[in-house]
């Protein structure tokens, strides 16, 4: 039992509250039962796991947890154990996505449809803490990759100017791009596309957030099989 704040394993979960650390590292934390059970499901092995009441005293795991209501779990895992790139019908490409909650959403929605997901440089890290908690352990089933390796019909979202998404041709091979809601996708981006598309909106609406968008595009996609 660990008794004492100052146990390496304590002090390594703290270290990844850093995401140059998790990199470094190569390691992430997940908090919670349910993150931990959707790995081992999964047949991810943590490469470590504390218990609270049973591996470490409660009132130490809570005060290394980011979550406002401690975890009972706590897990150790490896970034590299997570499910390498595969191409899948479906690809979400995400530009500089910033936001880790619309990150993990955007996993958790590519799981939904049997999407995979590639991030660009500047990109939210899909292994912090409100991203993994946006996932909903989805991220244990979805292949991530880089930006580049998103390769097939490249259909642009963009808020507006593009051809309405239900006229767009959408098949094997579709990769949805798709941007920040501030800043959109850059023009040269958007032109090297294969095409822009736009999803109607009501008038007077500005924009949707960016994980919608996503989840619309891919059960527009859905809808077409």
């Amino acid at each position: 039992m660990i008794t004492s704040a100052s146990n390496p394993r304590l002090k390594l979960i703290r270290r990844l509250e850093s995401r140059r650390q998790r990199a470094k590292l190569g390691l992430f934390v997940c908090e919670g039962e349910d993150l931990v059970d959707a790995a081992l499901a999964a047949g991810i092995e943590p490469a470590d796991l504390l218990v609270a009441g049973e591996d470490v005293e409660a009132e130490l795991l809570a005060a290394v947890s980011t979550l406002a209501h401690p975890p009972r779990v706590v897990g150790v895992f490896r970034r590299d154990g997570l499910p390498a790139w595969a191409p899948r019908p479906v690809a979400l490409a995400l530009w500089h996505v910033a936001d880790p909650g619309n990150v993990g959403t955007l996993i958790r929605t590519a799981d939904a449809f049997g999407a995979a997901v590639a991030l660009s440089e500047g990109c939210a890290d899909p292994t912090g803490p409100k991203a993994l908690r946006g996932s909903a352990g989805a991220i244990f089933r979805v292949p991530l990759g880089r930006f580049a390796q998103a390769d097939g019909r490249r259909v642009a979202l963009v808020v507006h100017g593009g051809e309405p998404l239900d006229e767009v041709e959408l098949g094997e091979g579709t990769v949805f791009v798709l941007g920040a809601e501030r800043e959109g996708l850059p023009g040269d981006l958007v032109a090297s596309c294969d095409v822009a598309a736009s999803i109607p909106l009501a008038p007077g609406a500005e924009s949707l957030n960016v994980a919608a968008a996503g989840a619309i595009a891919l059960y527009e996609w859905k809808r077409r099989l």
